[in-house]
């Protein structure tokens, strides 16, 4: 006999079913993968079932949601829909679908999606290199509570020291990218410790560079901002020509609970927001306006405050994506 002969398509699941199967079902492999119940009929348990790992599908859709072309859908196994909430924080049977083909509008009950696909990231926080500098003004301070920044699980953990004094930490990617690139930034972003007082900023987005001491005075940029111990999330952007100031998009965020941001800057003319899948502020004149900008752009997580004790704690991840069109 032959060391090994082809059994079937290495994207070709089939087995036993333990329970009924309808056709086109989405059911989680046992290597992780997502797959479709291929034949046209329902099988019934114990029916043998084939399975496929592969190929463009339509499927059902969480409501109010915007997709984006290329994004990452994962299945939601208790609503039974499709979405581009990443479940962070979910302890339910969720698992990866694929990547969004073509934008897709919140109304739109359905979307397409590639089966087992996934982004393919130019920057990556959880995995490329990053600058990080730390300001701290207290000559000689001793205590531990300084400023810090480091990797927990694929997000990075930033937080203040609890010293009157004027700090700040950031991470900014290694590698830029064109503003004529067609990016889509996302970020997931969660506060551990609310800051309690107005002295403190944080702001991740993409920008032309950093700050030592404030984000706003950076020339190019696009980002979602947190405003002292206010816990609105607000957006704004600057070209070096339209400056548009700190809006509040009226959805806040909440110590331990995970948000979705996006930014889609295929038009730098009005690069988009959107909080978990929703667009924000779409009506707001000149937000996202970069079309005077020159780049490059880098991803930016970035945090100060004035000379006050407030503290802070907050992880981040950001992924930047960019196409031909």
């Amino acid at each position: 006999m032959a060391d090994a002969t082809t059994l079937r398509d290495e994207c070709e699941y089939r087995l036993t079913a333990a329970a009924a199967v309808a056709s086109g079902e989405l059911w989680q492999m046992s290597n992780g993968w997502p797959a479709r119940h291929t034949a046209l009929n329902a099988a019934a348990a114990n029916d043998t079932v084939n399975f496929t790992c592969h190929g463009t599908v339509t499927v059902t859709k969480a409501a109010s949601q915007v997709w984006l072309d290329g994004a990452p859908i994962w299945w939601d196994h208790s609503a039974n829909a499709a979405t581009c909430n990443e479940p962070i924080g979910s302890s339910d049977r969720d698992y990866y679908l694929g990547t969004a083909v073509g934008d897709v509008a919140s109304a739109t009950t359905t979307g397409v999606v590639k089966l087992g696909k996934e982004p393919k990231y130019i920057i990556d926080s959880a995995r490329d290199n990053g600058d990080t500098v730390i300001v701290k003004t207290v000559v000689g301070s001793t205590t531990v509570e300084v400023p810090q920044v480091y990797n927990r699980g694929g997000m990075i953990f930033f937080q203040f020291g609890t010293t009157a004094e004027a700090q700040k930490v950031d991470w900014i990617s290694d590698r830029g990218f064109a503003v004529g690139s067609n990016w889509i930034a996302e970020i997931l972003l969660e506060l551990v410790t609310a800051a309690d007082a107005a002295a403190v900023d944080v702001n991740v987005g993409v920008a032309s560079g950093t700050h030592a001491t404030d984000f706003d005075a950076i020339a190019e940029l696009a980002a979602f901002h947190l405003d002292g111990d206010d816990l609105n999330i607000d957006a704004q952007s600057d070209d070096g020509t339209t400056d548009k100031a700190i809006t509040d998009t009226t959805i806040d965020i909440a110590a331990g609970t995970p948000v979705r941001l996006t930014l889609d800057g295929r038009d730098m003319s009005a690069v988009k927001f959107y909080i978990n899948g929703a667009q924000v502020l779409a009506a707001e004149a000149d937000l996202g306006n970069l079309a005077a900008a020159t780049g490059p752009l880098y991803a930016i997580i970035h945090a100060e405050k004035t000379s006050d004790d407030s503290p802070l704690a907050f992880k981040a991840r950001i992924r930047v994506r960019t196409m031909e069109q």
